[in-house]
């Protein structure tokens, strides 16, 4: 899955990536390699077409006149499909309009040889071809090989499936199953100083001065210098995310104008791969840096910029959320820690997916991600139960990370489609730290999905999964929970909120950028989905899941209040009384206190043990706000930004908006003005309040030291469990003052 970070790891490493093909169902295939032919000199535009019955395959053109055109090509047919009992290879011209061939040879199905690896693979021999009489040509052979085997055949990966027979032309490319493997990613940090002897070329009044720094298609532009001179000074970070190997090169520029219309002062063309690299938290030397028009230009004078620049390797380069993250891992490799298990996933198939093409068709195909590795299967093409049954395998670092599987239409299977995105159907994600050791959880997920008329299920994905480490390590399993979930680096020199944002964004396009170069290629849309690229936008339907989420944490506390509520107005006589005493002996005897309340919890914990799920937990339907969405909420999720949707639609929405704004704006002023009265008390904006305040701690200075604490404890429960007949039904002298005290919210217009 790694060979190239495995290269120079050690055998017992290699050894944890063994493939078993255990946890999916073994498919038998017939594979065909068709490697060459000879002896067509005349020939033009050769092709090769296996047939097995109503099984078809056809390799591609030769495109020109070649004695000994070349393929390397391998056919996979699924055995249970196959209903011949000879394997027919036929050699054509693709300039011969009939359906002629110019020869064929023939094999028996049932004397086809069986391969199981770790067997070497079966050399292809020569074969002399037929004609259709079966004579045998005076000239014309074809390398080729024959074998039986299944899924976990090294060959399988690249082969044509049967499952894609619709795709003709070179829509296979788009069919096969890969593993990619994305770069690692540092974060690049320049920091701004200043720069020295600039020549202006606008009005400093007039006019701001910035430097703007480019790395490949990013850009990132400092704030306006105080100082117009020509000695401005910044002191600003701007931090990149840079990919090995470091072949980019960064753009230093001074500008001077405005962000719409700007001159360059001078620019510095430096390489990544001269930048240092720090891999500590030792300090970085600042640096000088010639601005010259051109990387060339030899100059006895120049303007000067001064900056630190490095490569933080020290960090990990965030390209997920952080609560679904799959890797947690320094960008370094020299400081990374090594591997603590294995985890394995079998992705066996999907069964009631909802058409998503014309003609109830759907060309469906999984995308996995876990840390730098993404694993695309086969598409299994106009089916709506494919089965997949392709088992993937990745080392762990970090138990508190989830892997995402996604199931997507495949929409290039069309030429004249090709370029549209592939629609995603819904995903899955797997939390490691739910799973038990070795245990293998085979179970179907819901696919939820998002549509413009609701969440909606549409089908099942049958997946297993393997968690497993050695039994001497699980004792460190326990201290993973102890110790901080990033690189020390993250805490030394924290980013910002907006800093994290930016450079996820930056994460995911420099990903987008290499996995779409591949081939074939994971789209821009497929990258974005599996990193969720934008899902902190704004959603009502998101706002009201997360307001019901605290909501049901807070609903212990308020069932809580409403329990003491009820004690103190005596609303049972008897429970007031028992909780009185209670408190009583709890203040004589507070020893056990303590422990009781060790083994109240080991008590629920013992209690829902037996309770607990039995599968990894999935999206939920009802959770995502199945029953509770409207059309609108929707529509304005759904819609691309900046939106472009107008009218009397996008008043309302905003008029809506405004009136949540306003909601979230009387909660925020409520808070402040409570924050604000505490803060008067001391503060001597109302003279009388804070004098009241200064003397009831003087005089509950004395009472604490002339009385013992448990009779002032007694004193207060006494006092708050009094009978509903000692008490006044106006408000405490506390919560009088307290509503008495001034604040800002009087000086606001």
């Amino acid at each position: 899955m790694e060979n190239q970070r495995r290269s120079n790891e050690s055998a017992p490493e290699d050894n944890k990536l063994t493939r078993k093909y255990d946890l999916v169902e073994k498919m038998q295939y017939l594979f065909v390699r068709v490697v060459r032919a000879r002896g067509f000199p005349n020939a033009h535009d050769l092709c090769v077409e296996v047939k097995l019955g109503n099984l078809e395959a056809t390799t591609r053109f030769s495109e020109g006149k070649f004695v000994s055109p070349e393929w390397n090509q391998v056919f996979a047919f699924e055995e249970e499909k196959i209903h011949a009992f000879h394997v027919v290879v036929m050699v054509k011209d693709n300039t011969d309009m009939s359906d002629a061939y110019i020869g064929r040879v023939k094999f028996i199905v049932d004397e086809v040889p069986k391969r199981v690896p770790p067997e070497s693979s079966l050399a292809p021999q020569w074969y002399k071809l037929e004609d259709q009489t079966g004579t045998q040509l005076a000239r014309g052979d074809i390398m080729l090989s024959l074998w039986k085997g299944t899924q976990a055949d090294e060959y399988f990966p690249k082969a044509w499936c049967s499952d894609a027979t619709d795709a003709s032309g070179d829509a296979f490319l788009y069919t096969g199953s890969k593993v990619y493997l994305t770069p690692t990613l540092w974060y690049l940090r320049v920091n701004v100083i200043q720069a020295q002897d600039l020549l202006l070329r606008l009005d400093p009044q007039s006019s701001d001065l910035f430097v703007q720094v480019d790395l490949g298609a990013l850009r990132l532009r400092t704030g306006f210098s105080k100082n117009k001179s020509e000695n401005p000074l910044w002191n600003e970070d701007l931090i990149f995310v840079a990919q090995e190997p470091f072949d980019d090169t960064l753009v230093l520029s001074v500008e001077q104008g405005t962000l719409a219309d700007h001159v360059s002062l001078g620019r510095h063309y430096l390489q990544l791969k001269g930048v240092y690299k720090r891999l500590d938290g030792a300090g970085v030397d600042s640096r000088w840096y010639n601005l010259d028009e051109t990387p060339t230009a030899e100059v006895k004078f120049a303007s000067k910029l001064n900056a630190r620049i490095s490569l933080d390797g020290a960090y990990h380069v965030m390209d997920e959320p952080v609560e679904y993250c799959s890797d947690f891992r320094p960008s370094a490799e020299a400081i990374r820690k090594p591997s603590i298990g294995v985890l394995e996933l079998g992705i066996l198939k999907a069964t009631g997916l909802v058409p998503m093409k014309m003609g109830a068709r759907i060309d469906a195909y999984c995308v996995v991600k876990y840390g730098p590795n993404w694993v695309r299967t086969r598409t299994i093409v106009d089916s709506l139960s494919p089965k997949w049954n392709e088992q993937y395998i990745w080392e762990v670092y970090e138990p508190f990370t989830v892997i995402t599987i996604a199931v997507f239409d495949n929409n290039q299977l069309d030429a004249n489609n090709r370029g549209a995105r592939d629609e995603m159907i819904a995903k899955v994600r797997i939390r490691l730290s739910t799973l038990d050791r070795s245990k293998v959880y085979t179970h179907s997920y819901p696919l939820i999905s998002l549509q413009p008329s609701g969440v909606e299920k549409v089908g099942e994905i049958h997946l297993a999964v393997r968690f497993s480490w050695p039994i001497v390590s699980s004792l460190d399993m326990y201290k993973f929970h102890t110790s901080p979930l990033f690189p020390r680096h993250h805490y030394l020199f924290p980013l910002s909120p907006y800093q994290f944002d930016n450079l996820r964004n930056q994460a995911a396009h420099v990903i987008a950028q290499r996995l779409t170069r591949a081939e074939p290629p994971l789209g821009k849309e497929v990258v974005h989905c599996m990193l969720d690229v934008g899902s902190d936008m704004w959603s009502m339907r998101k706002g009201i899941i997360n307001y019901n989420r605290v909501m049901s944490f807070l609903g212990y506390f308020v069932y809580f209040r409403t329990l003491l509520e009820d004690i103190k107005s005596w609303k049972n006589p008897v429970t007031t009384l028992l909780v009185y005493l209670q408190c009583i002996i709890m203040l004589l005897y507070p020893e056990p206190i303590f422990p009781l309340v060790c083994i109240y919890t080991l008590y629920i914990g013992s209690k829902r043990y037996f309770e607990r799920s039995k599968h990894p937990g999935h999206i939920d339907a009802a959770l995502c706000g199945a029953d509770t969405t409207s059309p609108e909420d929707l529509e304005e999720e759904l819609d691309v930004f900046p939106t472009q949707i107008g009218g009397r639609s996008l008043i309302n929405r905003y008029d809506r908006l405004r009136i949540i704004a306003r909601n979230t704006q009387r909660i925020a002023n409520d808070w402040a003005t409570m924050g604000e009265k505490l803060q008067s008390l001391c503060s001597w904006r109302d003279p009388r309040a804070t004098q009241m305040l200064l003397i009831f701690c003087c005089v509950g200075m004395l009472v604490t030291i002339i009385f013992p604490t448990k009779i002032i404890i007694f004193i207060s429960i006494t006092f708050y469990l009094r009978h509903p007949w000692l008490r006044s039904s106006s408000p405490s002298i506390l919560e009088t003052l307290f509503n008495r005290m001034p604040s800002e919210n009087a000086f606001i217009l």
